[in-house]
């Protein structure tokens, strides 16, 4: 204690010891007594009675705010290709072709229902005329596609219209398609397989260009996230 002040001296440091010579030592280890705490292994705190210093450690680094942003569910910014409503109504006037050949198959051979039979084929007109004007329109402006360096973002539907993303180190496999239909217009149709268990995700009436770049850059991309993560 020093007298002139009444406060307690902190301890020296090793090298003040007595004997020390100036070199710095370092005080033996003692065996503990019932109820010590235990001596604190950080720098400075190695001789009897020293205060332990604070280490720094640096936090864990955080995503920033455009890693952030680049990886929330969001209106993806491209639209498909315009020729997609063109197919889209070519395979609505396909699919309700049948039910209309139905209707007129019945109409030849049963000549007692034709009331019934009016209202067939007039439900059959109208559905068309529906699924081929305004369905193919409609889901132009809701079906859309984006890709970034980190993710894959795709929005599809109807009614009910749903919007998914892929980060591209869940990414397994990238797929191109073109069917029958599609190769009469010039369109693919993008497949991304993940690990999710929603499925793959698919984005249709792209031109044949887009797709073919597409799966270009994203099997590259994804291969460099995998060389960077090794």
């Amino acid at each position: 204690m020093d007298p002139s002040t009444g406060t307690a001296e902190s301890p020296l440091p090793p090298d003040s010891w007595p004997g020390a010579a100036g070199k710095r030592s370092v005080a033996p280890e003692v065996a503990p007594w019932p109820g010590q705490r235990p001596r604190s292994h950080s720098p400075g705190a190695s001789w009897p009675g020293a205060t332990s210093a604070a280490t720094a450690t640096a936090p864990p680094r955080d995503l920033d705010d455009a890693e952030l942003r680049d990886l929330r569910l969001r209106r993806p910014a491209n639209l498909v290709s315009p020729k997609a409503k063109l197919l889209w109504r070519l395979g609505a006037l396909l699919g309700w072709v049948i039910p209309l050949v139905g209707v007129v198959v019945w109409m030849i051979f049963d000549d007692a229902h034709r009331l019934w039979q009016g209202i067939a084929i007039a439900v059959v007109l109208l559905c068309t005329l529906f699924g081929v004007l305004v369905v193919p329109w409609w889901r132009y402006r809701v079906h859309r596609w984006e890709v970034t360096d980190s993710a894959v973002y795709t929005q599809s539907g109807w009614l009910f219209q749903e919007r998914r993303i892929a980060p591209i180190s869940r990414i397994q496999t990238v797929d191109s398609e073109f069917g029958p239909l599609e190769q009469m217009f010039g369109l693919g149709t993008l497949t991304v397989t993940t690990a999710s268990a929603a499925g793959p995700l698919r984005v249709a009436g792209l031109d044949k260009a887009t797709v073919e770049r597409l799966v270009s850059d994203l099997t590259r991309i994804t291969a460099l996230e995998r060389g960077d993560a090794t």
